[in-house]
């Protein structure tokens, strides 16, 4: 099966499950759950959602399936190390893709629960960033990924100095 088809699978089972199964189950269940007016603070979750997506399907399929011939999955990573396109700025955009869509999602149904869940998913992420995903891309590419460190910020881009 192709990189690209196994990262459709993986985006429905991972992101799909943080996106739209735990949404939907959160919601359901939330009094206040009704769509809200398109107030700027939807209209600002409409737009962070729409920014997520796009930023994650930049970094799962033209970064990681295309140029990294893998998937976002752990059990099935790039081959090759991706540092060009929104890589190239910090190295963990897939999990600001995820958390955007999230935050988007809480802003536009107006859901404490789902605030919490998107700050949750984030420290969730920096941990298991610090604690599985960096040991093994420091095993896996070494050197190159060493620095490829030094250039490129994990959450923040870095500021060139000019």
């Amino acid at each position: 099966m192709s990189p690209f088809l196994r990262t459709v699978l993986f985006t429905i089972v991972a992101p799909g499950f943080w996106t739209i199964l735990l949404p939907y189950w959160v919601l359901h269940r939330e009094v206040s759950s009704t769509w809200r007016r398109l107030t700027f603070v939807a209209l600002s979750g409409l737009l962070l959602m729409a920014s997520g997506a796009v930023l994650y399907f930049a970094c799962a399929f033209w970064g990681f399936a295309l140029r990294g011939s893998g998937t976002p999955a752990p059990i099935d990573p790039p081959k090759k190390l991706v540092v060009e396109g929104p890589y190239g700025l910090v190295r963990n955009p897939m999990y600001w893709s995820v958390f955007f869509v999230m935050a988007g999602e809480a802003l536009l149904f107006g859901s404490a629960t789902l605030r919490e869940w998107a700050a949750g998913f984030l420290v969730g992420s920096a941990i298991f960033v610090l604690l599985y995903e960096e040991p093994a891309l420091r095993r896996k590419f070494g050197a190159e990924y060493e620095e490829y460190c030094r250039r490129v910020g994990r959450w923040l881009p870095r500021l060139k100095r000019t």
